[in-house]
């Protein structure tokens, strides 16, 4: 084995939970301001995964006062607490960036899986 790869090993997150493209989720951030750390919870629509291994991210969309708001989270990073599962959804497509042009309720609309996990 690689020594890259041995210290990619290291940082992967062997406890994380599998979601997919279209779930609804809440994602519990660590934030430090100051000298303090509290959790931040940002739950929103996954519309992209990209990367493998050390390198895997996903994007995350909600609407927030009427304004569509994205970000991106690296899986493996230290700053996410944990991933919580809201919904499953059911989409055919990798990537939900049509979501983009989506105006109201339109935008955060996606099929449910009646029965999730």
């Amino acid at each position: 084995m690689n020594i890259i790869d041995k210290i990619e090993q290291e940082q992967i997150k062997p406890d994380l939970t599998p979601f997919n493209v279209g779930d609804t989720i809440k994602v519990h951030t660590r934030v430090i301001e100051g000298g303090k750390e509290r959790i931040q919870i940002f739950q929103g629509i996954v519309i992209a995964k990209r990367g493998a291994g050390i390198n895997e991210a996903f994007t995350v969309r909600k609407i927030s006062y009427g304004e569509g708001v994205e970000r991106v989270f690296p899986v493996n990073t230290p700053r996410i607490a944990k991933i919580e599962i809201v919904t499953r959804g059911k989409v055919r497509r990798a990537k939900l960036h049509y979501l983009r042009g989506r105006i109201g309720k339109d935008a955060m609309l996606v099929k449910t899986v009646k029965n999730a996990r």
